[in-house]
């Protein structure tokens, strides 16, 4: 990628009036609402789900139903690599388009699968097939929504801004499980097993309708189009792409890892996993074990724009410090405490919540601005989901099997606790962001660096 030639300026605005950066705010979040409303109707309906597309006589059709949504995950690295260098070279608004639309298609068509009875093992099949569509969507979606958000927030209200991507995380989760909650609350067994369980699928494709309405309606964000101004050329092939990544910026992607590996083990543990804990762990009713994470969401969601603007005073890192040392010294006593009873699950969760917050609400400022604008997407698509689908979506899959293997009911907090120690690595070692430019060519936070890719140093 050539540097900025020094003669151009391009009359482009620094930052966005109020009208435009809301609606941009309402187009990054509608993406993440509409995959994590998927992933709170997955988790609240696991076990409905395991029933209807998979054998009556599989002893272990939980476990599948948790392997169906793992699986999706292999897929985000694949679309990471697709999707990131995508984004970089034609734009993140084009890819957003594409990425909500494929997302929500296959979260509609999931609701439209015939039952195990009806058509065998082509039931599972195509759940599982579906999933990985979702997976390949999403490893764009993410990427793209974060740094959309960065690259139209202004840079001393990044955290503020950037944290409403995560309230429409916490607001698509509990919209999905508020909704499924509803219908196994007012519907019979019978009824949510013949079709109950489906509408909350299909309830995915209107919202996927609104999101790409958003995203049409907007402009670039301003500093694509500054670059895309201000750059010589954006013939930089694919290959070029991946090779600065993995060599410039390794340092980086591997930062950024460690950082993910924390933050999506606690994600998934305590957000996705936590209904089939407490139902099939702690011997919970199943309507105590549904409702206690809408409950401490809710108390996340009430905190997350103040503990964004907090970051664009405090600073991104000493908050993800605190949020990680933190969890290694109390999950596993929230976890015991938990084991007590509904009032002390709730109150253990909430407390995990809340600690988990300070990371969740900076993720949007925290992320983007570690990379220069010109790799960003693709170095964001890529690094977020490789982690993500290591460490990320299999993380119910695993505390399932560990506990099932050993019989201590203690995994989950155990698994956080060696993920935290993990992120605390990227955590000391991140360059600080709080008030920085994300615009140009080099690595926000420092002085300028040549930026030369394959096809730069052939014209050069």
């Amino acid at each position: 990628m050539a540097a900025y030639p020094a003669d151009k300026t391009p009359d482009i605005p620094a930052d966005a009036d109020k009208a435009t950066l809301r609606r941009a705010i309402g187009a990054s979040a509608i993406g993440n609402a509409v995959e994590w409303f998927d992933y709170g109707v997955f988790a609240y309906g696991a076990v409905i789900i395991s029933r209807v597309l998979f054998p009556e006589e599989a002893t272990n059709a939980i476990i599948f139903t948790l392997l169906a949504f793992a699986v999706s995950f292999v897929m985000r690295p694949v679309g990471g690599m697709v999707w990131g260098p995508l984004g970089d070279k034609v734009g993140r608004k084009k890819v957003l388009a594409l990425t909500i639309m494929l997302m929500a298609a296959a979260t509609f068509c999931i609701g439209l699968i015939p039952s195990y009875a009806a058509i065998g093992i082509a039931a599972p099949v195509l759940l599982y097939l579906l999933r990985m569509v979702q997976g390949f969507s999403t490893g764009g979606e993410y990427g793209g929504a974060a740094t959309f958000m960065a690259e139209y927030a202004p840079d001393k209200k990044r955290g503020f801004y950037g944290s409403f991507l995560e309230f429409g995380t916490l607001a698509g989760f509990n919209g999905g499980a508020l909704l499924m909650l509803t219908l196994t609350w007012n519907l019979s067994e019978a009824q949510m097993l013949d079709w109950g369980w489906r509408i909350p699928f299909l309830i995915a494709g209107p919202l996927g309708i609104v999101g790409l309405y958003l995203r049409a309606k907007m402009e670039d964000t301003p500093v694509f189009r500054e670059l895309e101004a201000m750059t010589e050329t954006t013939d930089e092939r694919v290959m070029d792409k991946f090779k600065d990544l993995f060599t410039t910026y390794l340092p980086i992607m591997l930062r950024l890892g460690a950082l993910v590996i924390a933050l999506n083990v606690i994600n998934y543990t305590l957000l996705s996993y936590m209904p089939t804990y407490l139902q099939t762990t702690i011997d919970l009713a199943d309507s105590h074990a549904l409702i206690i994470p809408i409950v401490g969401q809710f108390a996340m969601m009430a905190v997350l724009p103040f503990v964004g603007a907090l970051s664009d005073r405090v600073g991104r890192k000493p908050l993800w410090i605190g949020s990680l040392v933190a969890f290694i010294v109390l999950a596993v006593p929230m976890y015991h405490f938990m084991a007590q009873g509904f009032v002390q699950a709730m109150i253990a969760f909430t407390i995990l919540g809340l600690l988990y917050t300070p990371q969740l609400a900076t993720i949007s400022a925290t992320f983007p601005a570690m990379f220069p604008a010109h790799v960003r997407y693709a170095g964001l698509a890529m690094g977020y989901n490789i982690s993500t689908s290591l460490f990320g979506g299999t993380a119910p899959l695993v505390n399932e099997g560990l506990i099932d293997a050993t019989g201590n009911t203690m995994w989950p907090a155990y698994y956080m606790v060696g993920a935290c120690v993990v992120g605390l690595i990227g955590a000391v070692t991140m360059i600080e962001t709080k008030g920085v430019s994300v615009r140009g060519t080099q690595i926000p936070g420092t002085g300028p660096i040549p930026i030369i890719s394959g096809a730069d140093a052939e014209r050069r």
